[in-house]
């Protein structure tokens, strides 16, 4: 496979999974979806998931990059509902780094042309606008999964590119909201990887 993509949800994926024309693929307990040059892995939502979705696709196809794509909460007002960022900076908020308490760290690769923003990913939903307040002393996006992603790449030596959208602000306290908000993004979000990422990774 020349393009791996792994996403938290069959909801977040619906709109590359139509549109690639991407058919059911493997047998493994998480779904994947393929063609001829793009695997799309749906891990689960969680760290664990996310981790060992990217161990599988690293060891078994060995891509030349992973793309975590997907939604994510703002952490403040800096970015407005819809917009797309690609995240140079993770970290974990629920995991100190021994023995310091600061949180562990992760860089993804970066491709340039892109607004940029760091992201704090944790296996808690942060939703309430007292936790995103703390985290956005660090990180502006959060979510639940890239920080994992990115550890697995770097062990395998494999490169990692994330993008996200924003599905939730802090205005956004319940599930509700986020869903809607998550069905009316998707699609510009597709959008603009099939015009704006594919393009320069198939150069």
């Amino acid at each position: 496979m020349n393009t791996c993509i792994i996403m938290a949800t069959t909801l977040e994926a619906k709109p590359f999974i139509e549109r690639l024309n991407l058919k059911k693929y493997g047998k493994e307990s998480f779904k994947q979806f393929s063609n001829d040059k793009i695997l799309l892995v749906i891990s689960g939502v969680g760290k664990t998931n996310a981790a060992i979705a990217a161990t599988y696709c690293c060891k078994k196809y060995n891509p030349p990059y992973i793309l975590n794509m997907g939604s994510a909460g703002a952490t403040d007002s800096t970015h407005r509902l819809g917009s797309i960022l690609h995240v140079y900076k993770i970290f974990e908020h629920d995991r100190p780094q021994f023995p310091f308490k600061k949180p562990h760290t992760h860089k993804p690769d970066r491709l340039k042309g892109f607004p940029t923003a760091k992201l704090a990913t944790g296996d808690r939903p942060v939703i309430d606008p007292n936790g995103r307040k703390i985290i956005s002393e660090y990180a502006s996006l959060v979510d639940m999964e890239a920080a994992a992603i990115a550890q697995a790449c770097k062990t395998f030596k494999t490169k990692c590119y994330v993008f996200k959208y924003v599905s939730d602000t802090p205005d956004h306290t319940g599930g509700a909201d986020i869903l809607k908000n998550m069905l009316e993004y998707r699609e510009p979000f597709f959008d603009f990887f099939s015009s704006k990422v594919m393009p320069l990774l198939l150069k």
